[in-house]
């Protein structure tokens, strides 16, 4: 059993002048749901102001929620914020926060939304709006849930506002692999950063993965991991810059539920873009099942 965290206000009607693929996370619910009884759903509560708050400038936080965010800051966003894309952007950081919670419990949940990495203190950013990922770490360790948290960030853009969001907190540590010359220009510091060089296929990019993340997770020795598992290192993605096959993208899944066995996993989308939306949500859809499927094998090995 597969626990899948959704909300009806993730699937929302597009913007005017919006070029983000709004039917991205409808697609992924409907994919999801012709899996039938493997999957167990939930709906999450919007995160409370006071938890946005405790990422976000509570002025940006305010001008969100109120459908009323300045034209630069929503130039930054790449969409304007109307109520409904208020109600969505509050509604997925709860999502994380369950899927966090439900992880915690069986040992891995998804969000069929989140991963928006890019998303600052005082603005959005890259078709974020509120950082889930920070959002939801922040209140797992202030409320206590969990001593020692890593967010592990495979997207194909380095996870700049995540960095920047949790610095300075020992309990939260942040790893992000990405294309060197990607979005964003300007790169903040994670705990650890692996850039990659343009057209890294499969087996590269698998070794270094392994190379990299499996030091950290025996430093960090997390009690828990989000994972923002954007599928746009994938060759054909309109804004990726390296060349992973749909087999590779599987072998990744896997080699991190490999890396983090034994650690709950809370899974985010993050990007995936193109034309075909279809396609895209198939790709979103296999890294939660790949991943679901080798953790519930890992743990009926060790008798968990």
């Amino acid at each position: 059993m597969i626990h899948v965290v959704h909300h009806p206000a993730y699937v929302t009607a597009a913007p005017a002048r919006s070029t983000y693929r709004w039917g991205k996370n409808g697609l992924i619910r409907d994919l999801l749901r012709a899996e039938g009884a493997g999957i167990a759903w939930h709906e999450p509560a919007p995160m409370p102001v006071r938890w946005l708050e405790q990422a976000h400038d509570p002025d940006y936080v305010a001008e969100v929620l109120a459908a009323d965010v300045p034209a630069a800051k929503t130039r930054r966003i790449g969409f304007p914020i109307t109520p409904e894309v208020a109600a969505r952007a509050a509604a997925v950081p709860g999502g994380t926060y369950l899927a966090a919670r439900l992880a915690m419990e069986h040992g891995f949940a998804a969000n069929t939304a989140g991963g928006s990495h890019h998303a600052l203190h005082d603005t959005g950013a890259g078709y974020c709006v509120f950082n889930d990922l920070a959002v939801a770490a922040i209140r797992l360790v202030e409320e206590g849930t969990v001593a020692r948290l890593l967010i592990v960030d495979v997207d194909v853009h380095q996870g700049d506002g995540t960095a920047a969001l949790t610095a300075g907190r020992p309990e939260i540590a942040t790893y992000s692999i990405h294309a060197e010359k990607n979005f964003p220009a300007r790169k903040a510091r994670s705990t650890l950063d692996v850039p990659l060089a343009d057209g890294i296929g499969d087996d590269a990019y698998l070794e270094t993965l392994e190379r990299t993340l499996a030091p950290l997770v025996a430093e960090v020795r997390p009690q828990l991991v989000l994972y923002q598992g954007g599928v746009d290192p994938y060759a054909g993605d309109r804004l990726g810059r390296l060349s992973l096959s749909l087999s590779g993208l599987a072998r990744r899944e896997r080699l991190v539920a490999s890396l983090l066995a034994g650690v709950p996993i809370a899974c985010t989308v993050g990007g995936g873009y193109g034309d075909d939306a279809l396609a895209i949500a198939r790709r979103h859809v296999d890294v939660i099942l790949n991943l679901g499927h080798s953790i519930a094998g890992t743990r009926e090995a060790v008798g968990a």
